[in-house]
């Protein structure tokens, strides 16, 4: 397998940090009436990614090291009145999950990269689920899919020019670089907040539509380490920390809901919001069983980010309907490439759902 190169200076830093953000998955393209063969395909965009090191067949395209995980997502009830998905009716509702880092690079260190993500696929009764893909950044690097596209253009570019060319052309993305040069390292990806950077929009029982985004906040209190320290960790250190800790017992996360105020842009994930603005706890998301990916239940999800329940819709932000297109792309790629990617077990029975504190008991049907 070819190796890549790890990262040298800051700007080399910023570009590899650039190249592999995604919320939880694959690449980003247009869609609907946005695509056409002169501009930007789901093809060219996932092709973009990896440039110039070619694919490592049967894994995702992106985030391509990761980690599956199964456990519950135990709602409070809280949000009801944001949304009627029925996901948010307190009850404990089966999730398949993954850890992962953003990288192209299946075989990566786990010190090499910036950005990890965690991708939840919840499924409550009725049929319905809701998939989602966050990351550790609190912001994307650019605004439009076709500025991503530039980015990956520009970083597997030969041209010494073209990341600082992009740069210049993309001041914002300055913002980005900052944080991925001065933002706390964790040792683990227990103890990383993951945010879902686009906005979608909540719809109540009555009809009201409301915009949110919403983010997984750790129960384990986060350690800042130097990256010097991860780094002579070993390459899987992140994957053996989070099993340990989940053998000891299950890992938590509260999902946090942040709702929009009416003065706030909702299709630009590379601007956040203002600190100050309304957040609802709806839930934890309890994580109890761990399997490496080859064999494990999360190898077949398609973690798109339009997979929603009635009660949960997209809004003005491009990104999750791009997301969706190359996802589809990234997906049948490596599902028709399986064997250069073999299964080696088959995957274990899952835990029975725990217990809810401060709820009687799980709703019925819930257990997968």
């Amino acid at each position: 397998m070819a190796q890549r190169q790890g990262p040298g200076s800051p700007l080399g830093s910023l570009v590899a940090i650039g190249v592999v953000v995604g919320v939880g998955a694959a690449a980003f393209a247009y869609t609907a009436g946005w695509l056409s063969p002169q501009r930007l395909t789901p093809e060219r965009m996932v092709a973009a990614l990896g440039a110039p090191m070619p694919a490592d067949l049967g894994h995702r395209r992106n985030h391509a090291k990761g980690l599956c995980f199964t456990g519950w997502f135990q709602a409070n009830g809280n949000g009801v009145a944001l949304s009627r998905a029925a996901l948010f009716v307190a009850g404990s509702y089966p999730v398949v999950g993954r850890f992962n880092l953003g990288t192209p690079n299946p075989d990566a260190k786990d010190a090499s990269a910036r950005v990890r993500g965690l991708s939840i696929q919840i499924k409550p009764p009725g049929g319905q689920e809701w998939r989602s893909g966050m990351i550790n950044a609190p912001f994307f690097p650019v605004s439009t899919p076709q500025d991503f596209y530039q980015l990956l253009t520009a970083s597997g570019s030969k041209d010494p020019g073209a990341m600082p060319g992009f740069v210049a052309a993309h001041p914002g993305f300055v913002k980005f670089g900052a944080w991925a040069q001065t933002g706390p390292w964790t040792g683990s990806y227990a103890e990383e907040r993951y945010n879902g950077l686009n906005a979608f929009r909540f719809v109540d029982a009555s009809g009201a539509v409301h915009p949110v985004r919403w983010s997984m906040l750790p129960a384990a209190a986060p350690v800042s380490v130097d990256p010097a320290t991860l780094d002579a960790g070993g390459p899987d250190l992140l994957e053996q920390d989070i099993t340990k800790r989940v053998q000891a017992g299950p890992v938590r996360w509260t999902l946090q809901v942040t709702l929009a105020d009416a003065s706030d842009q909702t299709a630009d994930p590379s601007e956040p919001w203002p600190d100050g603005r309304r957040t609802v706890d709806v839930g934890t998301l309890l994580v109890d069983q761990v399997q490496a990916e080859a064999d494990g239940p999360c190898r077949d999800v398609n973690y798109d980010p339009t997979v929603l329940p009635d009660g949960i819709a997209v809004g003005d932000d491009p990104f999750p309907a791009a997301r969706s297109a190359a996802y589809a792309v990234s997906f049948d790629r490596r599902t028709a490439e399986a064997a250069d990617y073999p299964r080696t077990a088959p995957a274990p029975a899952p835990a029975p759902a725990p217990a809810q504190s401060g709820a009687e008991t799980p709703a019925q049907g819930n257990k997968p």
